[in-house]
């Protein structure tokens, strides 16, 4: 199997679960239809505004939109030209990895080249029961499918056994996309998951939604640790951020119009159904400060937290969870803006200057 060896300039992104959450001002409900339209919406702007990530979540609730990703980030591609499209997370143990390859490698070929799959095993558990799977196999059914994933990218026809999948012989998986669709693992903060990614040389995807991030710096170095002890080189392996997020002009601006739909968000769409709670504002503050995990405030602001996350995790990328909770789609794309025209461009010339700075791969955890 070829080892992944991805080199990237620093980039920033949005992910979005497509919630359907109750407006805390008005009652009102967002129907399916114009939620979805509102995402394609957000992907077109933040394109236009030269944000290189738009990522959609995958559920399967009524109080989410996105149960089909790949339908979703197709919508995308044909109103969009260079961002790249991906899961934010392809719930990979409850899915058929030889279906996933085809309909990312189907995307990628529509899309030219612009698509990649962040596979997890999935903090909402509905899909298990409803297509057919056993709870008591989680971590099995995502280790062993992840390996078939991995090798539909490498052989063609493929020959495959394991213990949780009818075998595959010689069996020709088609459409063939004109590249490696690069695969990332996505992992909230399981070591034994930072471990799975390192040992396969796949990129991490590292999922920061409470605390203080910088204690979540123990997970990038034993990613790294493991990565080398495994024969990959660290360095070519990158670490994205993903982390709740919302700009607005000013910083008071920016929790004031977030935070009601953020609490609501946490009380209507939490992952485990009907066991909502409360975030009090205080609490929200105290998120967004520099030490917190949530990437809010004025484009000032979120460039000084940019920075200081880099700083511990040297990472490669920064993924916003914008508007948790339905923020209104007016104050959506313009947070979509500032953060593509504002901070973006501060931010990769600090970063990248960084990295030309004398001792910085040694320095590089």
């Amino acid at each position: 199997m070829l080892k992944e060896t991805l080199t990237m300039a620093f980039e920033l992104g949005i992910y979005h679960f497509g919630e359907i959450t109750e407006d805390p001002h008005t009652g009102w409900t967002p129907t399916h239809k114009q939620r979805l339209r509102d995402l394609v919406e957000q992907a077109r702007v933040a394109d236009q505004v030269g944000l290189d990530l738009f990522a959609v979540g995958e559920h399967h609730r009524t109080d989410f939109v996105v149960s089909a990703p790949t339908v979703v980030l197709a919508a995308m591609a044909e109103r969009t030209e260079n961002i790249t499209l991906s899961s934010a997370v392809t719930v990979l143990s409850s899915e058929d990895p030889v279906r996933v390859f085809q309909q990312f490698a189907t995307l990628d070929l529509l899309s030219d080249g612009r698509v990649e799959i962040i596979a997890g095993r999935g903090s909402y558990t509905e899909s298990f029961p409803l297509f057919g799977y056993d709870l008591s196999q989680y971590h099995d059914l995502f280790a062993e499918k992840l390996d078939l994933l991995l090798k539909l990218r490498e052989e063609n026809p493929i020959t495959w056994s394991g213990r949780l999948r009818p075998a595959l012989d010689n069996a020709d998986v088609t459409p063939r996309p004109e590249r490696r669709i690069p695969v990332w693992v996505a992992v909230g903060g399981t070591p034994a998951s930072v471990v799975r990614a390192a040992h396969r040389g796949l990129p991490l995807a590292l999922a920061i939604i409470g605390g203080g991030y910088a204690r979540f710096s123990q997970f990038t170095d034993l990613y790294r640790e493991q990565a080398a002890a495994a024969g990959h080189d660290p360095a070519s392996l990158p670490v994205s951020i993903n982390s709740p997020g919302f700009l607005a002009p000013t910083s008071q601006e920016a929790l004031e119009i977030s935070y009601p739909y953020f609490n609501a968000g946490m009380l209507q769409n939490f992952h485990q159904r009907g066991r909502g709670f409360h975030t009090p504002y205080k609490a929200y503050q105290a998120q967004s400060s520099l030490a917190g995990a949530y990437v809010n405030g004025s484009p000032q602001q979120v460039i000084d937290k940019i920075l200081a996350q880099h700083e511990v995790f040297a990472n490669q990328r920064l993924v916003i969870q914008m508007g948790f909770g339905n923020v209104p789609q007016k104050e959506m794309l313009r947070s979509i803006e500032l953060l593509g025209t504002e901070v973006a461009p501060v931010v990769k010339k600090e970063i990248a200057a960084r990295e030309k700075a004398p001792g910085a791969k040694e320095q590089k955890r």
